[in-house]
């Protein structure tokens, strides 16, 4: 029973600290040779830390979200060979 009570308030504790991380809204792009493989861990990581995809774009290898920074660090040095670029997500106009 103490183990039970221990569990539940270890679990309210992670989430507890988890949402208390503030969080961006970025957009996340990758080099067009990148394998699906690399996205998908990407998408995985953030979402597994509490982080949510916003956006799956189809013309460029790449998505937005809202996560917490130090995810998006991780995210960053997930891939050696196919580094990230990571934009804060904004409203984009054209004027003439």
């Amino acid at each position: 029973m103490k183990l039970y009570i221990f569990s539940v308030l270890l679990a309210f504790l992670v989430l507890s600290a988890t949402a208390a991380l503030p969080k961006k809204q970025v957009v996340i792009t990758y080099p067009s040779d990148t394998p699906d493989s690399v996205l998908d861990e990407a998408k995985l990581a953030i979402t597994s830390a509490g982080g949510v995809i916003t956006h799956e774009y189809e013309l460029i290898k790449g998505f937005a979200v809202k996560a917490s920074v130090k995810i998006l660090d991780k995210v960053h040095t997930l891939s050696s060979e196919f580094r990230p670029t990571i934009e804060e997500d904004s409203i984009v106009t054209a004027s003439s």
